[in-house]
């Protein structure tokens, strides 16, 4: 029997962060992208029973700040109605707090040190025997953008990645519902078009942490691309029987 398509929607919430490496990815799978540039007006789908599998992207706010953004609601809406239906989904940083949000979780604003750059992402024990996050032994790097954090994971959520300045990276919610506070989809080309006053305000040198981008960036392609890869083999397993 042949394979069923798998189409991939993915939600943008803001033009500074867009899809990013997703959208080779996806080609190189034989992925198809139906990409909702929700900031630009597009209608988030309003339940889940035609979705294969659904990615949120991030954004800088928080994941109720819904003044000046209507969609927000129905993003949160269509995330729990994908949770209800076991629709495979990965939350991107704002979409990771959005899970966070909707599963009982707690995120606060300005909270803590930001994360600005790459760093150093160390697996937690939940971890091994993940279908996404088994496969990591030993610590790598992603490429963070955020001020605010999730400080309480809802109730029953695994842990399966911190770093140093912020221990709630990434966690599972259900069977097939993951969270990354980093950005999978980032590449250095990103990162070198970063303001460079605000990352001085940040207390950080524009110059070092773009150059570590760039000398990661081989790196990151190998790690994040295998990520997405077996977040679309889960995906593709769970619609094949639809």
């Amino acid at each position: 029997m042949a394979t069923k398509p798998l189409t991939l929607t993915i939600i943008r919430n803001e033009v500074d962060s867009g899809p990013g490496r997703l959208l080779a990815w996806a080609e190189l799978a034989g992925v198809t992208v139906d990409l909702r540039k929700a900031d630009d007006g597009d209608e988030i789908p309003s339940s889940a029973t035609e979705l294969d599998a659904l990615i949120m992207l991030g954004g800088g706010f928080l994941p109720d700040a819904d003044d000046g953004r209507p969609w927000l609601a129905a993003e949160r809406a269509l995330a729990l109605d994908c949770l209800d239906a076991g629709v495979p989904m990965l939350g991107i940083c704002l979409g990771a707090q959005l899970l966070a949000h909707v599963g009982g979780g707690r995120v606060e604003p300005d909270y803590g040190t930001p994360e600005k750059g790459v760093t150093t992402l160390t697996p937690q024990p939940a971890g091994a025997n993940d279908p996404l996050f088994a496969a990591f032994s030993a610590p790598v790097v992603g490429i963070e953008s955020h001020r605010d954090q999730i400080t309480r994971l809802p109730e029953g959520a695994p842990l399966l990645m911190s770093s140093m300045h912020c221990r709630n990276q990434s966690f599972r919610l259900g069977d097939v519902a993951w969270a990354t506070q980093w950005h999978p989809e980032c590449s250095a080309e990103r990162v070198a078009g970063w303001d460079e006053d605000y990352l001085r305000r940040l207390g950080l040198d524009p110059a070092e942490v773009k150059q570590t981008a760039r000398d990661h960036d081989d790196e990151l392609e190998r790690t994040w691309r295998a990520f997405f890869e077996r977040f679309v083999a889960v995906a593709q397993a769970r619609s094949e029987p639809r």
